[in-house]
C-alpha cells in the first residue's frame, strides 16, 4: 500500500501533493512501481494535528481519487468521516482505511453498502492528543481486543467478515516500546485471529529514536528493517512512502518465509 498524502501538514510528505495533478502523477508512479493499492489521505493524523472538515477533505481527495481510479489503479480512501468514505467509493475507490476503527457507526453502514474493504486501526485517544503519554496495561493484549471488537462489531453492521484487515497503529498513541512490542509479538497475535494484518511504520518517529536519523524521508533503512520482520510475523499488507523498496524488500522477505519466489 502506497501512501498519498494530499494534506500541507502531513509528517512526513505534507504539503509536497497538495497539487492534484502532482499527486495524480505520484500515485500512477506508485501503481507502476507495484504498489498494490494507493492509500489516498486527505486529513492529516500526525501526533498533534488538528482536523479538517468533511468538505475541505473531500475537495482534496476526490479529484485524485477519481483520476486514480479510471487509471485502473485500487484506491484505497484514508479517512475516518462517513461522507468522505461515501463521496471516495462512489469516485471509484475500494477500500476504506479509518484510523479510529470505525467509531463512527455511519462509517460501517457506508462500507456495508459498497461491499468495498476495510482497514481497522487502533489509536489511543485522537491525534492531537494521542502522543502525551501513552499508558497501557497490556499493549498487546488491548490492541488485539480492541480490535477484535471493532471487528465483530462491523460485521454485525454488514460487513463482509473476509473484507477486514486490521493495523495495530504503529506510532499512534504508543511509546517506542510499545511499538516494538507490537512489531515483535502485537502483529502475530493479531494475524491468528484470521484477518490480514497492515503494518504501516513507515519514516515513523520511533525508527528514528532507535537509529539517530532526524530527518523522516532519510528512513528508507529502518522501515524496510521493520517491515519485513513484520512480514516474517505475519503482516499481509505493508503501507509506505517508499513503493519501490517496499515492493522489492516484501518480495524478498516473503521468499524466505514461504520459501517459494513469487512470480
Amino acid at each position: 500500500m502506497g501512501v498519498l498524502n494530499v494534506t500541507p501538514d502531513s509528517f512526513s510528505d505534507g504539503g509536497r501533493f497538495s497539487d492534484p495533478d502532482q499527486a495524480i502523477a505520484v500515485g500512477l508512479t506508485m501503481w507502476d512501481d507495484g504498489a498494490d493499492i494507493v492509500d489516498v489521505g486527505g486529513e492529516s493524523t500526525r501526533p498533534g494535528s488538528d482536523g479538517v472538515d468533511a468538505a475541505t477533505e473531500i475537495d482534496r481527495v476526490l479529484p485524485v481519487v477519481s483520476a486514480l481510479a479510471a487509471g485502473g489503479v485500487a484506491v484505497s480512501i484514508d479517512t475516518s468521516k462517513p461522507e468522505v468514505a461515501a463521496a471516495a467509493l462512489d469516485a471509484g475507490a475500494v477500500v476504506v482505511n479509518d484510523v479510529t476503527a470505525f467509531s463512527d457507526v455511519a462509517m460501517a453502514q457506508v462500507a456495508a453498502s459498497s461491499g468495498c474493504g476495510v482497514v481497522l486501526m487502533h489509536m489511543l485517544g485522537e491525534p492531537r492528543t494521542m502522543q502525551q503519554e501513552p499508558t497501557y496495561g497490556d499493549v498487546v493484549q488491548e490492541v488485539r481486543d480492541h480490535l477484535v471488537g471493532r471487528a465483530a462489531d462491523v460485521i454485525a453492521a454488514g460487513v463482509d467478515p473476509f473484507h477486514i484487515a486490521l493495523d495495530p497503529g504503529i506510532g499512534f498513541g504508543k511509546t517506542v516500546d510499545h511499538n516494538l512490542r507490537l512489531l515483535s509479538e502485537g502483529v502475530r497475535t493479531l494475524a491468528a485471529t484470521g484477518h490480514p494484518v497492515l503494518v504501516g511504520a513507515s519514516r515513523k518517529s520511533f525508527l528514528g529514536a532507535i537509529t539517530g536519523e532526524a530527518e523522516a524521508a532519510e528512513r528508507a533503512p529502518e522501515t524496510i528493517a521493520a517491515h519485513a520482520l513484520a512480514i516474517a510475523a505475519g503482516a499481509s499488507i505493508i503501507r509506505t512512502h517508499d513503493v519501490a523498496f517496499g515492493v522489492r524488500s516484501s518480495l524478498v522477505a516473503t521468499a524466505i518465509v514461504r520459501g517459494v519466489v513469487e512470480q
